[in-house]
């Protein structure tokens, strides 16, 4: 028999009916770092029977400042290895899936074989974020996607939008306009935020596991980020309607009018 107690306060708040949807939900959570490190304990605290975790990184002393997973005690540790420990810890009866690995084309679609009742997309380098995308779109699945939390200070400029309406934010246009080649249209959720970023925080990677450059980052920023991606998903799942942003009018595409047909 499943100890529920733990979540009597969820219950208050979601009736017996919601801990029994979130309790027969299955949710995929890519990428362990400061948005989705978050983003997977939100989930986990909410009383979601059934996750599936991954990420092939370490821990790395410049994590400390915004990672959930990382401590001056655990560097070179694998980030989905602490993780999967705290879930655990968290809630003992949780149905655990560990995938400690980077994401290629390959590992997606073996990934993806499988059906979610949501796929969260944690990812901060473009390639490997593409790819999870553009493979959840095609196997229709639901999914919300975290666009770029660096560079940022203020939580309050965050909005949830399909990725096609989503403005003001430069990795969502890059991300936008790269998946729209792939043939990849409306229905993606992203969660993004309007502010500008700081350039000068900007540095340059090694390039490994897809990632060249990287913005500065705060503390609380990407848990923001992952918080708003966790209440799509746990609102979804309890049958709510999550309302979206719209493009403003004079950020939309201006559409060029058809020419009148010669007779």
């Amino acid at each position: 028999m499943i100890d529920l107690s733990w979540l009597s306060r969820s219950a208050l708040l979601v009736g017996d009916e919601g801990i029994n949807a979130l309790q027969g939900s299955h949710v995929l959570i890519v990428g362990l770092g400061g948005v989705g490190s978050f983003a997977a304990e939100f989930i986990c605290r909410a009383g979601v029977g059934e996750m599936t975790i991954v990420d092939g990184d370490v821990v790395d002393p410049s994590n400390r400042n915004r990672q959930l997973p990382a401590l001056a005690t655990n560097h070179g540790v694998p980030k989905a290895e602490i993780m999967a420990g705290r879930l655990k810890d968290i809630n003992p009866d949780l149905k655990l899936h560990v995938i400690q690995d980077f994401l290629t084309p390959k590992k997606c679609r073996e990934i993806l074989e499988k059906r979610y009742d949501y796929v969260m997309d944690c990812i901060d380098s473009v390639t490997p974020k593409l790819y999870l995308l553009l493979t959840a779109y095609q196997s229709k699945q639901r999914v919300v996607s975290s666009m770029g939390a660096g560079g940022k200070f203020d939580p309050a400029k965050l909005k949830v939008a399909d990725l096609m309406d989503t403005y003001q934010c430069q990795f969502a246009q890059y991300v936008r306009k790269r998946i729209k080649r792939l043939g990849v249209g409306p229905g993606i959720k992203a969660v993004f935020s309007t502010e500008e970023v700081l350039k000068s925080s900007l540095i340059m990677t090694d390039g490994s596991n897809f990632k060249r450059s990287a913005y500065g980052t705060i503390s609380y920023l990407p848990a923001a980020f992952g918080g708003v991606c966790a209440s799509v998903v746990i609102r979804e799942l309890l049958g709510q309607q999550v309302a979206t942003e719209l493009r403003p009018k004079e950020l939309r595409p201006k559409v060029k009018p058809k020419k009148k047909a010669t007779s």
